[in-house]
């Protein structure tokens, strides 16, 4: 797929899910824009970082939580849909697994099938980038 073509999933997601207005914080913005930019570059583990950090930016700026609240407690503690939180935990474990790898050396599966993981990955970064959608657009004024 293109950048052309990431570009045009983005709007549509854009389009599709934005009915009114959000207001986001300039740091939120910038993440969300850094997301975005590894999404449409190809970069999709960064994308996909990106997106949660995103995510947990939107979420703590909607919660009266400490700096010190973890990502799963903003999660679980805010007002979206169950279903969005459920997304936004598979996203939290499957960044989890890239950011916080348990044994480096255990790579075998990794050198005999990188592509395996490369298609993972992409899926992932696109089910990353609408969930971030969803996520900043849950809460809308019309």
């Amino acid at each position: 797929m293109s950048e052309d073509d990431r570009w045009n999933y983005l709007l549509t997601l854009d389009d599709n899910l934005l009915k009114g207005g959000v207001i986001l914080s300039e740091w939120c913005t910038f993440v969300i824009q850094e997301a975005d930019i590894a999404f449409v570059s190809g970069a999709n583990l960064a994308s996909i970082v990106m997106a949660v950090s995103a995510m947990e930016t939107y979420l703590r700026s909607e919660s009266e939580g400490s700096s010190k609240t973890r990502l799963y407690e903003l999660i679980e503690q805010s007002s979206i849909d169950e279903s969005l939180k459920e997304d936004i935990n598979k996203l939290r474990r499957y960044r989890n697994k890239w950011v916080h790898v348990d044994d480096p050396w255990d790579d075998n599966e990794l050198q005999k099938e990188p592509s395996k993981h490369q298609t993972e990955l992409e899926q992932m970064a696109f089910f990353a980038a609408k969930t971030l959608r969803r996520t900043i657009y849950e809460n809308q004024w019309v």
